[in-house]
């Protein structure tokens, strides 16, 4: 490896590293703004100007191959002049509207105007002024702020994989823009904001709302999906003001989708905070004794058998611990976490998790996507594929409706026929499958959210075994979720036990008393009309409607709680501010519940609630660890690999910015779903 001496400091280097890298490894700092680590090197803005030894004039760090015995200086009179220069040029145009200006407080140019730019200015020339464009309801812009760096440009077609940004024209009446003026098409919109290192592209709904310092911030884990992205929750007088990432190398690297970002305005609106009880027909307000009371009466002479219990998408499995211990105690196994009717077999963790992980991903060599638009359904793993792909050698087939999913892929069929082709290996991937090294499927729940879904996840255990995804070093069969809280659940056992009802058997009639936490994703006139139901939530949406009783609960940046993300990572979101009014944690809701019931639940504190939670399954022991497993035992999930039906795959999210009641009660993403998908969002209407 090439040895280089940055300001006296001799380091060795990859070969083909830039000086720019060879710098950060002898802990030097080189000024940078349209460098960055994960998108392709442009060397427009200039300011990571550097001094090589025998070279005649300073170089850009950023584009500068390293060279054996390579002496370079940092901090030379040269270096220093040449950025100054460099930022008085930056700065010709800019409008040095600070004080108004979303980015401050966190403006790259700020901060290195201030570390390396002069304390004058030698232009006295009128500024010239650059019309702003319209990127849809999520992107603010303010274009005669843009230094021309092309972050954005970049990070559009590389890592969004939706080119719909480039620069027209060129020197100064260059201008950054979309060609035809409309709105960003990209799930990832929102990172153009993150990456843009002036105030050009800044966030529309956060406007003028606050500065950064004023804010509390919290870290947290998203879980408007099932990646359970690493994010910081900003807030301000106990109201959640912004949500941003976190890096997360093994997950989201540094990215978060635009839902997770945006839909936190509906955190207030629509709310449950305070108990209701329903009497004479009527939903009328109530206190918390008398909500408990209500239940009481009506549990009154029930056995467990007539006794269900639903848990939602986005809950805690602290919460549902506590659902499932209430429920025993209540002589009840009716329990289901599968609001979509998916035929999950939880016998084996494997059976329903992401075995590959996301990291994993850039490991593979062939992916089959049954069922799935992880565009949609996660759209930051859809960023890690089509980083894999980008690579270069990652053939990408795929059986469902056709979608643009940002990279190449072949669509082999739309229903299990085609699975059925490569079962028998009349279909030509199937050869692709057996001769890759590291092959692997993604089993959507569009695909066993059906009635042969069984079937379906069977044959597609069959499938991985028969070309080797199932490896003692390798394991290459993925179920991805979309619920954010669903792993958890199954972890748990929040399934029917012997004999119990699942979801299906509930409906019409089939027990007396049903109690949803949060469920809210499946159709509610199918509950028996004498079922009384009691709704614990925090959002006043479908299950609110239906409700005898309402228990008004906290969402997730009002309480202390453990996700398993759909790869099986046990991670912990942490309390940012406090639920509304009379709500609270949803755990303590049910440990106060079940006292007044007469079966008091065995623990009173987080930590024992959490010990529990590890005695129940080992894998809560293990936070944000996630050890890489292959496959040695062959045998698959219940189902007949054979029982397959012929009806096409559906996408399980259709509407990508309202799946759940946050961002259905957002005014934000309600914007996005009237633009993006006018269709879907007049009918939810």
């Amino acid at each position: 490896m090439p040895k280089v001496t940055v300001d006296g400091i001799t380091v060795e280097v990859p070969a083909g590293s830039t000086v720019l890298q060879a710098a950060e490894l002898a802990g030097r700092e080189i000024p940078r703004f349209c460098y960055h680590e994960r998108l392709s090197i442009a060397g427009n803005c200039r300011m990571c100007l550097v001094e090589v030894e025998k070279a005649p004039k300073p170089v850009a760090s950023c584009a500068f191959p390293v060279a054996d015995n390579m002496v370079v200086f940092t901090d030379s009179p040269m270096t220093r002049q040449a950025r100054r220069g460099v930022m008085e040029f930056l700065l010709i145009n800019h409008p040095l509207d600070c004080p108004i200006c979303d980015q401050g407080g966190e403006c790259d140019l700020q901060d290195q105007a201030v570390g390396y730019g002069r304390d004058h200015s030698r232009y006295a020339e009128n500024k010239r002024a650059v019309k702003d464009k319209n990127l849809g309801p999520l992107v603010k812009t303010v274009m005669t702020r843009c230094i021309q760096c092309t972050r954005c440009i970049r990070f559009a077609t590389e890592i969004a994989g939706v080119p719909e940004l480039g620069a027209t024209a060129r020197g100064e009446n260059m201008e950054v823009g979309t060609y035809v003026e409309h709105a960003l098409t990209s799930e990832l919109s929102g990172n153009l904001i993150d990456i843009c290192p002036v105030g050009a592209l800044t966030s529309k709904p956060y406007a003028f709302v606050t500065r950064p310092w004023e804010l509390t911030k919290t870290d947290s884990i998203d879980v408007m999906d099932a990646v359970g992205a690493a994010i910081r929750i900003d807030t301000r007088g106990g109201e959640v003001l912004r949500v941003l990432p976190r890096i997360n190398e093994d997950v989201n690297e540094e990215w978060l989708a635009d839902k997770s970002r945006f839909a936190i305005d509906g955190l207030k609106r629509r709310r449950l905070d305070s108990p209701w009880v329903r009497r004479d027909g009527q939903m009328r307000k109530a206190t918390w004794p008398e909500a408990f009371a209500a239940i009481a009466a009506r549990l009154r002479g029930l056995t467990g058998e007539r006794i269900g219990a639903i848990a939602g998408d986005m809950v805690d499995a602290e919460s549902t611990m506590a659902l499932k211990d209430l429920m025993g105690l209540l002589g009840s196994i009716n329990l289901d976490c599968r609001q979509d009717g998916a035929r999950i077999d939880a016998a084996r963790r494997d059976f329903y998790t992401f075995n590959t992980s996301i990291a994993g991903i850039e490991e593979a060599d062939a992916l089959l996507i049954v069922g799935s638009n992880p565009r949609r359904e996660a759209p930051l793993l859809n960023a890690r594929i089509r980083k894999r792909q980008v690579a270069g050698r990652f053939p990408v087939a795929a059986i469902g409706a056709a979608a643009d999913l940002t990279y190449d892929a072949t669509w082999i069929g739309d229903g299990p026929s085609a699975l059925t082709g490569l079962l028998d290996g009349s279909q030509d991937f199937a050869s692709v499958l057996r001769d890759a090294k590291r092959p692997m499927v993604i089993v959507g729940q569009g695909a066993i959210a059906r009635p042969d879904g069984a079937a379906i996840l069977a044959a597609c255990w069959k499938l991985a075994a028969q070309t080797g995804m199932l490896a003692p070093e390798w394991h290459g069969f993925n179920v991805l979720h979309t619920a954010g809280g669903r792993v958890g659940a199954l972890d748990l056992g929040f399934l029917p036990g012997p004999n119990g009802k699942n979801l299906d058997a509930m409906m019409g009639g089939g027990v007396d008393l049903l109690w949803l936490l949060a469920a809210d994703e499946f159709d509610m006139s199918r509950i028996g009309d004498d079922t009384f139901v009691v709704y614990q939530g925090h959002h006043g949406d479908a299950g609110a409607a239906r409700a005898d009783v309402i228990l008004p609960g906290a969402a997730y940046p009002e309480k202390h709680g453990t996700y398993v993300n759909t790869e099986g990572r046990v991670q912990r979101g942490s309390f940012a501010t406090f639920p509304p009014g009379d709500a609270r944690e949803d755990w303590k809701i049910l440990r106060a519940a079940s006292a007044v019931l007469g079966k008091p639940l065995p623990y009173d504190t987080l930590e024992a609630l959490r010990a529990r939670l590890e005695g129940a399954n080992p894998v809560f022991a293990r936070i944000n660890q996630l050890p890489r497993f292959g496959c040695s035992d062959h045998s698959g999930p219940a189902g007949d690999p054979a029982a397959l039906g012929e009806a096409a795959f559906v996408s399980c999210v259709p509407n990508y910015y309202q799946t759940d009641p946050i961002s259905r009660a957002s005014a934000t993403m309600a914007k996005c779903a009237a633009l993006y998908q006018p269709s879907l969002a007049a009918a939810a209407e």
